[in-house]
């Protein structure tokens, strides 16, 4: 890439895929200027995983540290985008940066849309995540479980919260409530092994012969599946508490049942039966219905980007060009497009979940990254002249000086890691010890910078 123009790129999210566009482009010279609504970077990385996976965080950390020490990269936390925020869309686009890249994920959640969602005890996973990660505006929010949870789901984010549940919060029991079959299920083996010391083999023996008969109509045989299932609780984790984890298969949540003070007292479940679709199965209501007990209930219904940052959106995603380009990576996928005068916003692009919403873990967010910034190098190619990071850098601390803005750089981030590492030995936080409050965090900052 010698004789590259050096150009200017504003990257709104320093979340995996941020992180990953912001480092292929500034290895090639650009200079990078990175807004960020959280304090901390990471985003997923930093809110996303659980927060005992040290070695895991601990890499991706390392990687986004040596890229914010560069001296063409810029970081601005603490910064929000959207109307009535810290900078509007128009405010970054008037920046005069050759480009602008929005990887600002899927700050929305869906609608559960199940009569009852808004009981006290019904929880979108999503915020669960937040605040076991202790992301500022969640961590320290009570989230009271009662002993019995029933968690919707069967992938990696129905395991991370049953973790959470079995090992620190320890309730009695969890349920992971499942639409289809055991053969269907989407998490990864290797993430099972944090609970599965805790798993009612009883229940989960007796719960496959409710469902043989169902599962026998699609040819699969519930002994053997029961094996294979079974078969995956190795390696377990060591036991720290007495709860118990089992599964309700073929079963749709329909309705949320409360008691007289609006609190959880079970939902309302639809059993289902298995349809074959192609070489997967689809799930099907049996209009049979029945009550199951539960004190709270955890929706993994997805995610949606937030419709007021700005972006031209349509069904809880914003929208991208319909015009495919021909391009490998295909432009097109990470263009913004305005659908009300059909074009396309020059220069303007999207990467990660604000891409596509809850699409994938931190790999997937990164390679999306990656791909987008082979995107932004063609269109800069295209473009002739040096981009200037002083004039677009003035402009950006004018505007944020006019809002009362409190932006935070690199600087504000090894003061506040230093004041995080000094209460490390008195945390009783799950991993690291984090600060859970904005305004602690700043106060920290401020003082370590006197």
């Amino acid at each position: 890439m010698s004789g590259t123009q050096t150009q200017v790129i504003v990257v709104a999210g320093a979340g995996p895929a941020g992180m990953a566009v912001a480092s292929t482009l500034s290895k090639v010279g650009h200079e990078i200027i990175i807004l960020n609504r959280d304090i901390k970077f990471g985003g997923l990385a930093e809110y996303g995983i659980f927060p005992s996976k040290l070695k895991l965080r601990g890499g991706l950390k390392k990687q986004y540290w040596e890229l914010l020490q560069q001296k063409n990269v810029h970081y601005f936390g603490n910064v929000s985008i959207g109307n009535g925020k810290d900078l509007t869309v128009e405010d970054v686009r008037g920046l005069g940066a050759n480009a602008v890249v929005f990887t600002i994920g899927a700050q929305g959640t869906k609608a559960i849309g199940v009569e009852g969602d808004s009981a006290q005890g019904v929880f979108h996973a999503k915020d669960v995540v937040y605040h076991f990660n202790r992301l500022p505006g969640f961590g320290d929010r009570p989230f009271e479980m009662g002993q019995h949870v029933a968690v919707i789901g069967a992938g990696d984010v129905m395991v991370d919260i049953a973790h959470w549940l079995i090992r620190y919060k320890k309730v009695e029991r969890v349920t992971a409530i499942v639409r289809r079959g055991p053969v269907e299920r989407k998490y990864n083996p290797k993430e099972i092994r944090s609970v599965c010391a805790n798993m009612d083999l009883d229940g989960i023996k007796a719960e496959f012969e409710r469902i043989q008969d169902r599962l026998a109509k699609v040819g699969q045989n519930s002994d053997e599946v029961l094996k294979a299932f079974t078969d995956e609780f190795t390696k377990c984790e060591a036991k720290v508490s007495e709860t118990k984890m089992d599964f309700r298969f073929l079963a749709s949540p329909k309705r949320i049942l409360v008691d007289g003070n609006n609190r959880v007292r079970g939902l309302e479940m639809e059993d289902n039966r298995l349809d074959p679709k192609g070489e997967d199965t689809v799930a099907v209501g049996l209009k049979a219905y029945y009550e199951f007990p539960c004190d709270s209930v955890v929706f993994a219904v997805g995610d949606k980007v937030d419709e007021t940052v700005g972006l031209p959106y349509k069904n809880g995603m914003f929208t991208t060009n319909p015009n495919k380009t021909g391009n490998d990576p295909d432009d097109a996928l990470f263009q913004a497009y305005d659908e009300s005068t059909g074009q396309v916003m020059d220069g303007v692009f999207l990467a990660g979940w604000a891409r596509k919403a809850s699409e994938g873990l931190v790999g997937v967010a990164k390679r999306d990254g990656d791909w987008c910034a082979e995107v932004v190098e063609r269109y800069l190619a295209t473009k002739a002249g040096e981009g200037d990071a002083k004039i677009v850098l003035g402009r950006l601390h004018a505007r944020l000086k006019q809002r009362q803005s409190r932006p935070v750089d690199v600087n504000g981030l090894r003061a506040l890691d230093v004041a995080e590492h000094s209460f490390a030995e008195k945390s009783d936080c799950i991993g690291e010890f984090k600060f859970s409050a904005n305004q602690e965090m700043l106060k920290y900052i401020e003082q370590g910078r006197v």
